[in-house]
Order: structure tokens, then sequence, then C-alpha cells
């Protein structure tokens, strides 16, 4: 293997656009995200479905287990 060829890694102090913070392991000392899973919709139960022309219960209805 070649030498001196992955970055080394540091301990990051990675900060999303909620004001959460935590550390992680990258290549950088700092990060700065827009979207974590303290404000994730998906993480935070807040998720919805967007039902456009029913769609949704067509898709149920057809395909439904019988």
């Amino acid at each position: 293997m070649k030498k001196n060829l992955h970055p080394e890694f540091v301990t990051c102090a990675v900060t999303c656009a909620c004001g959460n913070t935590f550390e992680n392991k990258a290549a950088q000392d700092t990060l700065k995200i827009d979207i974590c899973s303290e404000c994730h919709p998906f993480f935070t139960g807040s998720e919805r479905m967007v039902d456009t022309a029913g769609r949704i219960e067509k898709f149920n209805a057809r395909y439904a287990k019988k």
C-alpha cells in the first residue's frame, strides 16, 4: 500500500443549523450541516405524507393484500 495516501482523521465538531452540536471523526476539524437527526422530520416523528389526488389510497387499493 502507498504511504501518506489517506487523510488523517481527527475529532470533528459538527454544528447543525438547528443549533445541535456533537462530535464525530472526520478529515476536517469542524463541519456545519443543514439538518441532523434532532431536527430531521423522519427522526422527530413530524413527517407527513403529502397525498395528491388520493394517490396513496389508489396505491393501497391496487396492491392491498388479500
